[in-house]
C-alpha cells in the first residue's frame, strides 16, 4: 500500500493531485472543532485565559503548518519554472521602471529569502542586472512571498492579502527605483564591482508533471523542515497574547490613535529574525486583541524585509552607506504602508 502511494504521482499525477487537494481540504475543515474537543478534554475551565490560549495553540499549529505545506507544495511546482538562472536571464536586459516592476513580481513566485541574499546579489551583478532592479527583487522576494500571501488569505481573507500584496509590491518597486536613480554602484564592495560579467542564459525545460510534483515535495521537506520551529514559537507567543493580554492594552499601544505606533513597530521588528510563517500567528493574535491593522502589518514587514541578520549578510557585498540607504528607503515605505492601512481599513 505504501509503495503504491509513492508510485502514484508517477503513474497517475493528475489523479494524485486531485486526491491530495480533497484530503487537504477535508482535514483543514476539521481543525477548529478538533481543537475545541481536545481542550474540552483537559481539566481547564471553558472561557478561562488558559483555555483560550490552549485552543489558539492547538488550532493554529496544524492550521498554519497545513497552509504552509499546501502553499509550499504548489509553489515548489511553480518554482520549477523559475530557477535562479532563469530569473537572472529575465532581469538582465531590463532597465529601471519596467525592470523594477518585473523584478518585484518575480519576487512573489521565487523561493528566495534573506539567507540567499549574497549569492543572489552576486549572481545578479554578474548577469548585468541594474542595482535598483536587483533591490526591487531582494525586497519583494522575502516580504511579498507566496507563504505570506497564502497565510494572510487563509487567516484574514482575500481583501487583506490583496492589499498587502499591492502595497508590498509598491514598496519594492519604488524603493528599488529610488536606489537605482541614486547611482550608488560605487558603494558596492570593490570585489563585487570588479567581477567579470557572465551572460545569463536559460536552459532547456524538460521537466514532466511527475518531476514537478517531486519538486513540490522536496520544497515541503526543505522549507517546512527549516521553519517549523519558528512556526511553533510564533504560535506560542500568539497564544499567550490571545489568552492573557488585555484587549484595551493592545489597542492603546498599537491602535490607530497612537501616531508613534507605526514607526515604533518598525523599530521593534528590525532586530527580530523570523519569517512569514513564524510572524503571522503573532499578527493574528495582535489583531484579535484590537491592534490596528496597519501598525501590525508594518511590524510584520519590518521583521521579514529588514531583519538585522539580513543586514549582516548583505554587509559582505554592500558598503555601509548603501545598506543605510536601503534600510532608510524601505523603512520609509513600510511606515507609509502602515499609515495607509490604518487610514483606509
Amino acid at each position: 500500500m505504501f509503495d503504491f502511494a509513492l508510485k502514484l504521482p508517477r503513474r497517475s499525477p493528475r489523479a494524485f493531485l486531485s486526491i491530495a487537494v480533497v484530503a487537504w481540504f477535508l482535514l483543514y475543515k476539521t481543525l477548529e472543532p478538533l481543537s475545541h474537543w481536545l481542550v474540552d478534554g483537559l481539566p481547564v475551565a471553558r472561557g478561562s485565559h488558559l483555555y483560550d490560549a490552549l485552543q489558539f495553540f492547538l488550532y493554529d499549529t496544524p492550521k498554519v503548518l497545513l497552509l504552509l505545506a499546501g502553499v509550499v507544495m504548489v509553489m515548489g511546482m511553480i518554482n520549477s519554472y523559475f530557477t535562479p538562472e532563469r530569473t537572472r536571464a529575465l532581469l538582465s536586459e531590463r532597465h529601471e521602471g519596467g525592470g523594477n516592476v518585473l523584478a518585484a513580481m518575480l519576487g512573489i513566485v521565487t523561493p528566495f529569502c534573506s539567507c540567499s541574499a549574497v549569492p543572489l546579489f552576486i549572481g545578479f551583478v554578474q548577469a548585468g542586472v541594474p542595482l535598483g532592479v536587483t533591490f526591487s527583487f531582494l525586497i519583494s522576494a522575502p516580504m511579498v512571498n507566496e507563504i505570506a500571501l497564502a497565510l494572510l488569505f487563509g487567516l484574514f481573507g482575500w481583501k487583506i492579502a490583496v492589499l498587502y500584496m499591492g502595497l508590498g509590491l509598491s514598496v519594492a518597486i519604488v524603493a528599488g527605483f529610488i536606489i537605482g536613480k541614486l547611482k550608488l554602484e560605487h558603494h558596492l564592495e570593490d570585489w563585487v564591482r570588479n567581477m567579470a560579467q557572465i551572460p545569463a542564459t536559460v536552459g532547456a525545460d524538460e521537466l514532466t508533471l511527475p518531476d514537478r510534483i517531486e519538486a513540490g515535495f522536496a520544497s515541503v521537506r526543505e522549507i517546512v523542515g527549516k521553519v517549523w520551529l519558528y512556526v511553533l514559537a510564533g504560535i506560542a507567543i500568539g497564544a499567550g497574547i490571545h489568552g492573557y493580554v488585555p484587549q484595551d492594552f493592545m489597542a492603546s499601544f498599537m491602535g490607530k490613535d497612537a501616531w508613534w505606533a507605526v514607526p515604533a513597530s518598525v523599530l521593534i521588528g528590525v532586530p527580530m529574525y523570523t519569517n512569514a510563517a513564524g510572524i503571522i500567528p503573532i499578527v493574528e493574535a495582535l489583531l484579535a486583541k484590537g491592534a490596528a491593522l496597519g501598525t501590525v502589518l508594518a511590524f510584520m514587514m519590518s521583521v521579514i524585509a529588514l531583519s538585522l541578520p539580513e543586514m549582516v549578510i548583505l554587509r559582505k557585498v554592500l558598503k555601509p552607506r548603501l545598506i543605510a540607504t536601503f534600510v532608510g528607503v524601505v523603512a520609509t515605505g513600510i511606515m507609509l504602508v502602515g499609515y495607509v492601512f490604518n487610514a483606509v481599513v
